[in-house]
């Protein structure tokens, strides 16, 4: 379950029954290589337990404000943060876009980004 219902079938995940979000966020994390954090202006709620969680688990992050940034640059530290940690499963955590409109087409940017970035480096 995502904020705003479902999540699609096409998306490869499984559900953890009876978990609530920060269940899922913690499992997000050791499930992944390492952990793309987005957040804008301060690190806050959810977005900060799975930075808390990445380092619990020792798992890398790449922490971006996206007030500093925009999705190109994001795509292209994420290309560098995947290559040099050899990330086969990226986790992307950030902010609610109920608390923050805008983020998820910000987000969605900058993964669009980073996948045209990666597919170019091969």
């Amino acid at each position: 379950m995502a904020e705003d219902g479902p999540i699609a079938p096409r998306y490869p995940v499984t559900e953890l029954p009876g978990a609530g979000y920060r269940q899922r966020t913690r499992q997000n994390v050791v499930d992944s290589d390492g952990t793309l954090v987005v957040y804008f202006g301060e690190l806050a709620g959810g977005t900060r337990e799975t930075v808390r969680f990445c380092e619990r688990f020792q798992k890398p992050a790449l922490i971006v404000n996206g007030e500093a940034v925009n999705p190109a640059q994001v795509a292209a530290q994420a290309a560098d943060f995947v290559k040099a940690r050899a990330i086969a499963v990226l986790n992307v955590a950030g902010a609610r876009e109920s608390t923050r409109p805008g983020a998820r087409a910000f987000a969605e940017s900058a993964v669009r980004d980073l996948l045209v970035v990666l597919r170019a480096r091969g």
